[in-house]
């Protein structure tokens, strides 16, 4: 039986301090404030992030250095025999097919899975992942149960703030001028490999309504037959730092979905720099694995 270790990035959420918990490495990304280098997790964390971006500091995101990858999965190969990398989904970084390409070098030791995930549905399939390892599977087999699942999952986040869609080009000015004047709050929708617009709300009260009522019909409709077999669970993400408005919104997700399980985190910071502040998230994600 193969000795497996799971590699993921903190794009999942994953802090450091669970990735010792669960004996999970963690490669944190890495941010440029002000000049300024940043990893996720070490040296900087998500309100003291939400800070800087409410300070309008200059703020850009980095790809992994192919070199610091080779290096981790070097140290983990020295204690174990395989290693299977989930890093955030494919769609929103090349991250992802930079690891598979350098994976080939490795004789099939390292497994690179295309999570098509971020925020805590990645780390669900990190738990499958290690779930499935302590079974006694193998890398490639926990890679193809990974990959059969990844689609399985649905994110939708309510936005409220568009000053950070504008500014990455994602909406125009004047779209933007508007939206704050009718006070739209953008719902986007994260589903089978893309990141689109869901809807438009009036107000976030609106926007939670929408994004609860859309998740209910998921759990009616692609998710039942998962949901009747006990894999379905539910997830919370925000990039709040008042921690009145993040237990409301988990106070409401819990009312609507009383059955199921319920993981909560703030957004990663790739994620938080593009939505902005007070930003709300809620996933439906298939487990494979309890």
């Amino acid at each position: 039986m193969a000795d497996v270790v799971i590699m993921t990035d903190s794009n999942s959420g994953m802090t450091q301090e669970e990735g010792e918990k669960y004996g999970v490495e963690i490669l944190p990304m890495s941010f440029i404030i002000n000049g300024k280098i940043y990893y996720e997790g070490m040296d900087i964390g998500h309100e003291e992030f939400m800070r800087k971006l409410e300070e309008d500091a200059q703020v850009s995101t980095s790809q992994p250095a192919p070199g610091e990858v080779l290096e981790r999965w070097d140290k983990l190969l020295k204690r174990h025999d395989e290693v299977v990398y989930i890093p955030m989904s494919g769609a929103l970084s090349k991250s992802c097919e930079t690891a598979q390409m350098l994976a080939q070098e490795y004789g099939g030791r390292v497994q690179v899975v295309d999570s098509r995930r971020v925020s805590v549905p990645q780390k669900m399939m990190v738990m499958d992942g290690i779930a499935l390892a302590k079974e006694g599977k193998s890398a490639v087999e926990i890679k193809a149960l990974l990959d059969d699942s990844a689609m399985d999952c649905a994110i939708y986040i309510a936005v409220d703030t568009l000053k950070y869609l504008k500014r990455g080009g994602r909406i125009t000015g004047a779209a933007a001028a508007v939206g704050a004047m009718l006070n739209i709050k953008p719902i986007l929708l994260m589903k089978g490999q893309k990141l689109d617009a869901y809807e438009k709300a009036r107000g976030m009260k609106s926007a939670r309504r929408i994004m609860l009522k859309a998740v209910r019909g998921e759990l009616e409709g692609q998710f039942k037959e998962y949901a009747d077999r006990g894999e379905v669970c539910i997830q919370m993400a925000h990039t709040c730092v008042d921690q009145e408005l993040i237990t409301d919104w988990e106070s409401k997700i819990r009312e609507e979905f009383p059955e199921l399980e319920l993981e909560a985190a703030p957004l990663p910071l790739c994620t938080a720099c593009h939505i902005g502040a007070n930003g709300l998230g809620i996933g439906i994600t298939r487990r494979i694995r309890n």
